[in-house]
């Protein structure tokens, strides 16, 4: 297992607590609401889908969450254990067309 994705309200203690034994952790450092918790979840795994690493992933969902609940794009939260190269971390790679 690569990455845990805590997609609930406060979950930034346990994302935290989880890079002790996985390379990443996403989480939320305050309540969310129902619709940018799933606009940010369903963007996050399209592009993981689409072979962008976690790390663009991540930054291409807060920025939706930015455009469709303005404020809200500051409550997701990524934790990496230290010396990863979080641009290496790509969990699906699609084959080529």
């Amino acid at each position: 297992m690569k990455l845990v994705f805590f997609n609930t309200c406060f979950s930034f203690n346990q994302a935290q607590g989880c890079t002790r034994y996985l390379p990443a952790t996403i989480g939320m450092n305050r309540d969310i609401g129902d619709l940018p918790a799933r606009i940010f979840s369903a963007q996050f795994y399209s592009a993981i889908g689409f072979g962008l690493s976690a790390s663009k992933a991540f930054d291409q969902a807060k920025a939706l969450v930015a455009m469709e609940a303005p404020g809200e794009e500051f409550i997701p939260v990524r934790y990496l254990q230290d010396g990863l190269n979080e641009e290496s971390l790509i969990l699906v790679r699609p084959p080529s067309i």
